[in-house]
């Protein structure tokens, strides 16, 4: 029903830089906010930031607030995280989803579809 693209990722040096983007297609109508969240090898997957659709309303992880910036186009269905000063700990392969109900917006099981994850490593 929705597929979602990622894209942006790769390898970086500490302090350095990367933006993600996620298209998503499909039936998109019922999008409610999307996600970001991220996966270590052997750890949980974890929530990194949320955009509500119609509103703009941000969330973030403390881990990377004020670091990471999630925004998005409405009219290219694509959401984006720019992640600035970053850190070896960041290193994961990062998600989007989508969610298309409920009021959290940090628990995966909440959101409906996932992109395929793209890598990103960041280097000491």
């Amino acid at each position: 029903q929705v597929q979602l693209v990622e894209s942006g990722g790769g390898l970086v040096q500490a302090g350095g830089s990367l933006r993600l983007s996620c298209a998503a297609s499909g039936r998109t109508f019922g999008i409610y906010a999307m996600g970001w969240f991220r996966q270590a090898p052997g750890k949980a997957r974890e929530f990194v930031a949320a955009i509500s659709w119609s509103g703009g309303t941000t969330y973030y992880a403390d881990s990377v607030k004020g670091r990471f910036t999630i925004s998005r186009d409405n009219a290219k269905n694509t959401v984006y995280l720019q992640m600035n000063s970053l850190k070896p700990e960041d290193t994961a392969v990062y998600y989007c989803a989508t969610k298309s109900g409920g009021w959290r917006v940090n628990v995966a099981d909440d959101y409906n579809y996932w992109g395929q994850g793209t890598q990103v490593t960041v280097s000491s």
